[in-house]
């Protein structure tokens, strides 16, 4: 009996999901999840014709009953051996209670429902973001978006005092992200698995571009001049540092986060004018 091929989830056809997708895919049946079945078929249709092995799953992270399917097709194709999630929404593109519903809620979700199907030597890599270094919460706040079921999260009061500020709503979403990913790394380990958080700074993705003709993407774009990297981080570097923390190399990271921002939060820290 010839044995079944690895299995790599990535939710999020997007820039940072295919070239996730290409970088560790090959040899894997890759599963491709998002909330959109057009983008969803175009990342399908195009690494199938580069010689991938991809299908595609429908799924809007957002409801846990779709993310539990995802689960379950996916360790029914094989062993599973990494899932990348890169499903997201940014100020630019979505509302306060949209960030929080995919961003916040969607990653529970996906963390819940892949510890359930998680296998010795699998690897969960959420991606967050760097701005999500800049979130400042109580010990109290950060121990209840770390714990509490998902179907309460959206009724914590530091999540309803954000209203309707997307960018707040993003800040803390990526925080919560990093401090879930902490206390499911317990549960994990119990099953020879590891979990970690990615936080990209600004990439060049399409989300990123919408962010630059935002009214903040001025400040933005020179902030990256300032903190001395002079440009966009790229789809690849980002792929490169999730294969990084899903492969072997890393399999003694678990429960922490990876930092890819060219300097940016170091800057922000260590260098930005106060007055």
């Amino acid at each position: 009996m010839v044995d079944r091929p690895d299995v790599l989830v990535v939710t999020g056809a997007g820039g940072m999901g295919s070239a996730v997708a290409r970088r560790l895919g090959s040899g894997r049946t890759v599963i491709v999840a998002d909330a959109s079945l057009a983008q969803l078929d175009r990342l399908v249709d195009a690494l199938s014709s580069e010689g991938y092995a991809a299908q595609g799953v429908v799924t809007d992270v957002s409801d846990r009953k779709s993310v539990e399917k995802l689960a379950e097709t996916a360790s029914g194709e094989g062993r599973l051996a990494a899932v990348v999630h890169t499903a997201g929404v940014s100020p630019a593109t979505g509302s306060a209670k949209t960030i929080f519903e995919v961003d916040l809620v969607g990653t529970v979700h996906v963390i819940d429902a892949f510890e359930k199907v998680a296998v010795r030597g699998t690897s969960l890599v959420c991606v967050s973001s760097m701005a999500g270094h800049y979130a400042s919460l109580s010990r109290e706040e950060e121990a209840a978006l770390a714990t509490v079921p998902a179907e309460e999260l959206m009724e914590l009061d530091v999540v309803t005092a954000v209203g309707d500020n997307a960018a707040g709503a993003y800040v803390l979403s990526k925080r919560a992200n990093h401090v879930r990913v902490q206390a499911a790394a317990l549960a994990w380990n119990l099953r020879g698995a590891r979990i970690n958080t990615l936080s990209p700074g600004v990439i060049s993705t399409a989300m990123a571009q919408a962010e630059a003709e935002s009214e903040t993407g001025a400040h933005m774009l020179q902030t990256l001049e300032a903190c001395g990297a002079g440009r966009m981080g790229t789809t690849g570097e980002i792929a490169d540092a999730a294969a990084f923390l899903a492969g072997p190399e890393s399999r003694y990271i678990t429960g922490t986060d990876l930092l890819v921002d060219g300097g940016q939060a170091a800057w922000i820290r260590r260098h930005r004018p106060t007055h």
